[in-house]
């Protein structure tokens, strides 16, 4: 039995709360270590929630983007050293520039222990201290969730103005360092076929490094609760209100439609809505006044009861290289209307038995869908027990961190082989 393996875990944003990083980041440090390893944690802010506190390792920036102050001015004593002034520098001309200064602040801390660790997982930061930190002999594994390319092309496409459009343009600029580091990262873990693909396509990695350990659930947490009642016509989506790729406004135009059949639809988005949201507006024009409510800062089982007092629940998103709402909303027994963008396919299967499933950024099929759906209590029951059912099968943290595991040892075998035909 080869011995525990030693890991520290790059996250560079640890969100607890949106954007997957902190969830994923979680549930693999906690699977991994009962499974007999040793993980270390290194996060910038947001600081992710860990079952093991101690796990932790806190990776300070100047915390350039954080909820309530975004695009802040640090004060004089908060700069420590270049990397904290080049963050600033990069951010004054409308980069992102965290993943950056994250590696470089990593990379740092690291390089003073190199005997505490067999390896190097990165969550999809990919900045520019990779590199240093494989020119300083570690071995290091990545996660790439999906190209970054699309959420691009996809805020393009949706800029009204060529100044929006240069904005993003420069906002997306990172994009270019995370493609020349992922393609010198020896072994890369994406989420699904469908990533694996666009990321070749997109980002040019090689393939051969490219292995898929889908993500999970946690099926403990989320889970039916048949002692709380459905509310009829709910609906529940998971959404970024301001992100085009997550679909909300196809769906907000699709419950317009639905509405004319169902009066009493009415949606549930766990989501905050940014300001300047073109959200409400959409609403208003639509006459969706007091039939959606943005749901945010509750607890994980608050939302679990969301799920078990909707009727449905909706993933309308254009492009995803995974889902993790998909999976939650099916290991509540949900029965589940989603398209089949991106990823979302491999995720709930076929048409008609773990979900319903239609066409990406269609209003109508989204309606039509749901409405079926809404009408039929026997197949509302039927899909969203095959739903759990195909999540325990195949969608649990325990599935995901062996998989992980079996990368990192793949890494570490790679490694050694290739030193020993050197020698």
């Amino acid at each position: 039995m080869p011995p525990p393996l030693r890991i520290a875990w790059l996250v560079y944003r640890g969100n607890p709360h949106c954007g997957g990083q902190g969830v994923y980041t979680r549930y693999l440090a906690r699977e991994v270590t009962e499974l007999g390893h040793h993980v270390e944690v290194l996060s910038g802010q947001p600081w992710p929630e860990l079952d093991d506190p101690s796990q932790l390792v806190k990776v300070p920036g100047l915390d350039l983007y954080r909820p309530g102050d975004p695009f802040r001015v640090p004060w004089p004593w908060e700069y420590r050293d270049s990397i904290d002034a080049r963050e600033f520098a990069i951010m004054c001309g409308a980069g992102f520039p965290e993943p950056w200064a994250f590696s470089m602040r990593a990379r740092r801390i690291l390089a003073a222990r190199r005997d505490d660790f067999d390896l190097i997982h990165d969550n999809q930061c990919l900045g520019t201290g990779l590199l240093g930190m494989i020119e300083d002999g570690w071995p290091v594994c990545a996660t790439l969730h999906h190209p970054i390319t699309v959420d691009r092309d996809l805020e393009l496409e949706h800029a009204t103005t060529r100044y929006k459009r240069a904005s993003l343009r420069r906002w997306y600029s990172f994009l270019n360092m995370q493609m020349k580091v992922a393609r010198r990262i020896p072994r890369l873990v994406t989420v699904s076929e469908s990533s694996r693909r666009d990321i070749v396509a997109q980002m040019h990695v090689p393939d051969e490094r490219l292995h898929i350990v889908p993500v999970g659930v946690d099926q403990q947490i989320f889970r039916p609760m048949p002692h709380v009642a459905r509310v009829r016509g709910r609906l529940m989506t998971t959404a970024s209100a301001d992100v085009p790729m997550k679909g909300l406004t196809p769906l907000l135009e699709g419950l317009a439609k639905l509405r004319v059949e169902r009066p009493d639809a009415h949606l549930v988005v766990i989501g905050k809505q940014k300001d300047k949201s073109s959200i409400p507006a959409l609403m208003e024009r639509l006459g969706l006044g007091g039939a959606v409510e943005f749901v945010s800062g509750v607890p994980q089982e608050r939302i679990v009861e969301l799920y078990a007092e909707a009727e449905i629940a909706v993933v309308p998103s254009l492009y995803e290289g995974f889902s993790l709402p998909a999976i939650e909303a099916m290991a509540c027994g949900v029965p589940l209307v989603a398209t089949t963008g991106g990823a979302l396919p491999e995720v709930v299967g076929p048409d008609g038995v773990s979900a319903r499933t239609v066409a990406p950024n269609d209003p109508s099929a989204l309606a039509g869908a749901i409405l079926e759906l809404l009408n039929d209590r026997e197949q509302r029951a039927r899909i969203g027990a095959s739903g759990r059912d195909r999540v325990l099968d195949r969608f649990t943290w325990r599935a995901s961190a062996v998989g992980m595991i079996e990368n990192w040892e793949a890494l570490l075998e790679e490694r050694a082989a290739s030193r020993v035909g050197v020698g």
